[in-house]
């Protein structure tokens, strides 16, 4: 787990390109062989990073969208708020699947496929909420909560590149504010 914890902060800042298994060794130091027998390489480790993002990520989705006290809209946007305050502390460095996504979805088939299942999976939970929103008539009845919350996660992975590009959250807040405004006013 300790290499996990340490790769996810790594790769977050320098990416998969730059991640060199020698230095998340001295860093944790964890002996050459450990790695090896937890881990077919280094491609092997980042996928399980990628795991170990997503439990987090399902956590933060549980935390926020359900929590019935709150709205489901209300509920939706928590989680992204929640996430921008994550952002933040971890110095803007953005989503680990965008930056992961940008970087290897053209090079490496088993990102590419596992960095969209990622996607997909938080979108679909996104959708529920968006699904119990329009049922409350919060959302119009002719729209499709799922192609509005994959669009909700296309919006937010461009906005906090551009988060990580300034090195400040008002793309996130002005991306939040449009979407929102905009699907309570379809």
């Amino acid at each position: 787990m300790r290499l996990l914890e340490a790769g996810l902060a790594m790769l977050l800042r320098h990416g998969y390109n730059d991640l060199g298994v020698q230095a998340l060794l001295v860093e944790t130091g964890v002996p050459k062989g450990s790695f090896y027998h937890h881990f077919e390489g280094k491609e092997d480790f980042a996928l399980q990073v990628v795991d170990l993002y997503m439990a987090r990520v399902h956590e933060g989705l549980d935390g926020t969208l359900l929590d019935r006290s709150h709205p489901p809209l209300a509920r939706v946007r928590n989680f992204f708020l929640a996430t921008r305050d994550k952002y933040a502390e971890e110095g803007y460095l953005g989503c680990l699947l965008g930056g992961l996504g940008q970087e290897l979805s053209g090079v490496s088939e088993s990102f590419r496929v596992k960095i969209e299942g990622c996607f997909a999976a938080i979108a679909s939970r996104i959708a529920g909420c968006l699904e119990e929103a329009q049922e409350r008539g919060e959302l119009p009845s002719d729209a499709d909560p799922r192609q509005m919350a994959d669009l909700l996660i296309d919006c937010w992975e461009g906005a906090a590149l551009r988060t990580r590009l300034r090195r400040d959250p008002a793309p996130l807040a002005k991306m939040l504010d449009f979407y929102f405004h905009a699907a309570a006013t379809a």
